[in-house]
């Protein structure tokens, strides 16, 4: 049998159950959802159900504040009740460092408008009365978090769908997925014995822990790891009432709701039980795992240590259901490297609060070609080939469940399977004292610590923003101020774009002007159809059809997937990742000149190489290609080789310039000195929600060139109607306190926007930080107040760049 839909949602529980819900009400009827067995039967119908709206990024933030408003209303537009209570929630700090964290959630919190309280630990027990207040420092409430029952949540969902005319179909089975020429075709599923197959152009893979084999019949992979979840339900206990708010102690790894009068408790050990690793079994449908009480029992320890009293309370039942984690505890969401097979998997165990504004998103995603939030760091296309090992991703996923409760510090760096991928100077910089971090699986150095002794310690940022931080920093930033510096940056993502239409394409496709004489170098967005910048990247001119593109490390997948979807269909356009086949080495500072041309019998003269040009020379005995760009604002190259040639350069580079002064450098470096110059970082200071005028970039957009290119004609209507906002650089009163992102911003004592980035500047000797601000709010001069840690620092709205305003250096 042949059926027909619009779209297939495969999976039953809250996310299928969303999708459906909200692509009935983008106006799409004919969809069906089908469940294996009966909705809610994977994880949802065991899952706690707590909700939290202040999370950790924007979106998701912005995702749960959704879900919450949509699951209040919820029984009376569908009328199924998903036992909504908005009871409120606690968050304790049991430690200073906790409290510092709380202190900057009640900042954050208030550029939602959520009103999220800082109270002291007295208050948290009068509304919690039976927790304990030994080493409780402070707490802080949200009166509109709340709980619910996730089956009656998924029931309500679906009633919902139902309603607007989605097809339902439980106890049917996907058998095979349909892909033709790299696009999904059909389902076929089985019901009662019998096959069918459901033609359709858009499938979503909502299948929870059995997403990855779902995946796997559409030649998708999908990194997930299902990890066994206990917690408890305890039998009616004095003092619990049906107001009582949620309750978490993360340092003492557990949180509490009510549940019929007694407590539901759990939490996050340290020594997490991952399942099923051979494959979740094919009848494991509304099945729990055997209670595993050794393994609860630092959790029980936590809880008692909490509310006392839970020691000798009655437990009801105990509750240990696998749920699916991800390597980096964020969801899976969009649509993969199959056309129009979505997934929507990995809900991390707070799947049940992001439903709603999942359901939103990716309905949104599907019926308008992309969502209506930033979600890269939710994006499947996110993980590169390195996730295909289960050995690595369950190393991954393993640490972030062990670390679910910890404080997670700015610039922290994860430490399950590392090292990965390495530059080919990888001893080389360890043999220089470097200290690595890790993006995207590559070893990078953060810095140098042979820099360290001298550097200046008195400038370590006060608070959270001197944790991961050496003197090193500044001796590199001001190296290369002075006289040079040479970095590893192997692992800036390189893209070639080439074919008989290339220059086509990616003149549709960039903001900018790309069709220029071979050689040159155009600085440029790729935009989205709301004129939201997608990309931030450089394009050099090879050859009349043959293109370089660098993006950063962390966007390469993300920037390659945006240009493969718009790629012709005819093959004229060929995209090849080109990363590791290429090195990468950044030398800059005012002595650059003088260092390449020991080395090189080209021409480096700044007749001969003008700034942003491309030449082929050579180094020592390595061909080069390079560069003249910069990102920290001085005088200087971008040197590519081949891999193979990696060693030679870096050595020959390193004995040429030690003459002369120079240092070697890393990251943290380059974010001081690209701050003093205003260059912005794609997911921060721009994303898919600001337009070039609003970011400041409207110097990088040729509106009246052909063709025409993808978000003019919305970028034009922006123009016209004025920026909602302006990007603008804020130097702070008080150089030792250092923005990280996300402080609340006021203006005349109004909350007026968040920090997107900030850091310390040593050449400027200031602290600087970037936030959008109304435009009747942005002028040059204006003074306002960033909320630092619970303290308010004033700043100065400042005309940027701060460093060599007229950009002299970098020409000379």
């Amino acid at each position: 049998m042949v059926e027909h839909a619009r779209a297939v949602i495969i999976g039953g529980g809250v996310g299928g159950t969303s999708i459906a819900y909200h692509l009935t009400e983008l106006g799409w009827t004919d969809i069906v959802l089908v469940d294996r067995a009966e909705l809610t039967s994977g994880s949802t119908f065991h899952s706690a159900g707590l909700v939290g709206q202040l999370r950790s990024s924007v979106t998701l933030t912005k995702m749960m504040m959704y879900g919450s408003d949509l699951y209040r209303r919820l029984a009376d537009e569908t009328g199924t009740d998903p036992s909504w209570h908005e009871v409120g929630s606690l968050r304790l700090a049991s430690s200073p460092e906790r409290l510092e964290e709380l202190r900057r959630q009640a900042g954050w919190a208030k550029t939602f408008g959520l009103p999220l309280e800082l109270i002291s630990a007295a208050d948290a027990q009068a509304l919690f009365p039976l927790m304990s207040t030994d080493g409780v420092l402070g707490a802080v409430y949200l009166p509109t978090d709340g709980w619910l029952d996730p089956s009656g949540l998924a029931n309500a969902l679906a009633a919902g769908a139902r309603a607007r005319g989605a097809g339902i179909r439980a106890h049917t089975r996907v058998v095979a997925i349909g892909t033709e020429r790299e696009r999904v075709t059909s389902v076929t599923v089985e019901h009662r014995g019998e096959r069918t197959e459901i033609r359709a152009d858009v499938v979503v893979n909502a299948g929870g822990m059995f997403a990855p084999e779902i995946g796997r019949m559409a030649g998708v992979h999908i990194p997930i790891i299902p990890m066994a979840h206990e917690y408890l339900f305890t039998e009616p206990m004095d003092g619990v009432h049906a107001g009582l708010p949620q309750l978490r102690d993360p340092d003492n790894l557990v949180y509490f709701r009510e549940e019929v009068g007694g407590l539901c408790m759990g939490g996050y050990e340290r020594h997490p039980a991952p399942w099923a690793l051979d494959g979740v079994p094919p009848d494991f449908n509304g099945k729990l795992l055997a209670p595993d009480w050794p393994r609860f029992e630092e959790i029980m320890a936590g809880a008692v240590r909490r509310v006392p009293s839970i020691a000798d309370a009655g437990i009801n039942r105990m509750i240990n259901g696998p749920e699916a984690f991800t390597p980096d505890n964020e969801f899976i969401l969009g649509e993969s490297e199959v056309g129009g097979f979505f997934v929507a998997a990995g809900f991390c165990a707070h799947g049940i609060a992001g439903a709603g504004g999942i359901g939103r998103q990716m309905a949104t995603w599907i019926v308008d070609g992309e969502p209506e939030l930033d979600l890269w760091k939710m994006d499947i296309r996110r993980f590169g080939p390195a996730y295909r090992s289960q050995a690595y991703t369950l190393a991954r996923t393993t640490e972030v469940y062990a670390t679910y409760y910890d404080i997670h510090y700015p610039n922290e760096e994860r430490q399950a399977g590392r090292p990965l991928r390495t530059s080919p100077t990888y001893e080389l910089l360890g043999d220089l004292g470097a200290s690595f971090g890790e993006k995207s699986g590559w070893e990078r150095p953060n810095w140098f610590e042979s820099n360290a002794a001298d550097g200046d310690a008195s400038l370590r940022p006060r608070g959270w923003a001197g944790m991961h931080w050496s003197p090193a920093i500044g001796v590199e930033a001001l190296g290369t101020r002075r006289a040079a510096g040479l970095f590893d940056e192997t692992s800036f993502a390189k893209l070639e774009v080439s074919g008989p239409r290339a220059t086509g394409f990616l003149g549709r496709m960039s903001a900018n002007d790309i069709d220029r004489e071979v050689g040159s170098i155009v600085y440029t967005q790729l935009l989205n159809r709301r004129g939201g910048i997608e990309a931030d990247l450089t394009v050099t001119r090879l050859a009349p059809e043959s293109y370089l593109l660098v993006t950063g490390t962390a966007v390469g997948n993300h920037d390659a997937a945006w240009l493969r979807r718009h790629l012709p269909d005819d093959g004229s356009v060929t995209l090849r990742d080109i990363t590791a086949s290429r090195v990468c080495f950044g030398l800059w500072g005012p002595r650059a000149r003088d260092i390449l041309a020991a080395v090189t019998r080209d021409d480096v003269s700044n007749g001969g190489f003008p700034y942003l040009t491309a030449h082929e020379i050579t180094v020592g005995s390595v061909p080069v290609l390079a560069l003249r760009v910069t990102y920290v604002g001085e005088l200087g190259w971008e040197l590519y080789a081949a891999t193979e040639y990696g060693r030679a350069l870096w050595a020959t580079l390193w004995e040429a310039g030690r003459p002369h002064g120079m240092v070697a450098a890393g990251y943290r470096a380059i974010d001081a000195l690209r701050l003093e110059k205003g260059y912005r970082v794609w997911s921060s200071d721009i994303t898919p929600d600001e337009t070039p005028f609003e970011a400041g970039l409207g110097f990088a957009v040729a509106l009246d060139k052909e063709p025409e290119f993808v978000g003019r004609d919305a970028l034009v209507a922006a123009k016209a109607a004025g920026p909602r906002a302006r990007l603008r650089c804020l130097v702070l009163d008080d150089p030792r306190s250092v923005c990280l992102g996300n402080e609340p911003v006021r203006v005349g004592g109004e909350v007026v926007g968040r920090v997107t980035s900030g850091g310390y500047g040593f050449a400027v000797e200031r602290s600087i930080a970037y936030a959008y601000l109304p435009p009747d709010r942005a002028a040059i001069g204006t003074r306002g107040e960033v909320e630092v840690f619970g303290e308010s620092i004033g700043f100065d709205v400042a005309r940027e760049p701060l460093y060599d305003p007229d950009g002299a250096r970098i020409r000379a």
